[in-house]
């Protein structure tokens, strides 16, 4: 009789083995191949969004404000107050705008190399910001530079345009 026990608790215990509470080394692999794929597509997914974000501020910016005065006094006070901060801090120089290299006709190529030309390729918001500095901005001793600020896959990516106002060395 103890025989027939025994070999119904193998029987017992190898059904165990076998429902989800322990998985065999082949369920696990499965297991942890399906959470990776689901990890993967939730990642695409996100990715699918930022890209999304991306190409609604681009077409966002790629529109130029109608600079009234009550805009350019909305743009200009919060400016300044970011420019106080900073130099407080002992900065000479603040990011004040960073937009996608798609506003850029050449695809930010000219600011990557330092191409004098660069303000020509810029179109949208970032060409009024450009135009901002030259006319109000330039006159009261700023300097502006933009710079490519991001590298995705090694290709430039978003542009950086700084307000500098230390004295340059000579």
């Amino acid at each position: 009789m103890e025989t027939l026990k025994t070999k119904a608790d193998e029987s017992s215990a190898q059904q165990e083995l076998g429902d989800e509470t322990f998985m065999s080394a082949a369920d696990l692999r499965n297991y942890m191949t399906e959470m990776q794929m689901a990890k993967a597509t939730t990642s695409v997914e996100g990715m699918d969004r930022a890209e999304k974000a991306r190409q609604d501020l681009i077409k966002r910016l790629s529109e130029p404000l109608n600079l009234t005065s009550e805009t350019l006094r909305d743009i200009l006070l919060p400016l300044k107050a970011k420019l106080r901060a900073a130099a407080e801090r002992g900065q000479t120089e603040l990011m004040v705008m960073r937009f996608p290299n798609a506003l850029c006709t050449d695809h930010g190529r000219a600011i990557n190399n330092s191409d004098e030309t660069w303000p020509e390729t810029l179109t949208g918001r970032p060409r009024q910001a450009y135009e901002l500095w030259r006319d109000q901005l330039r006159p009261a001793g700023f300097r502006l530079s933009a710079l490519i600020i991001e590298w995705p896959g090694g290709l430039p990516g978003d542009v950086g345009f700084f307000l500098k106002w230390a004295d340059t060395k000579k």
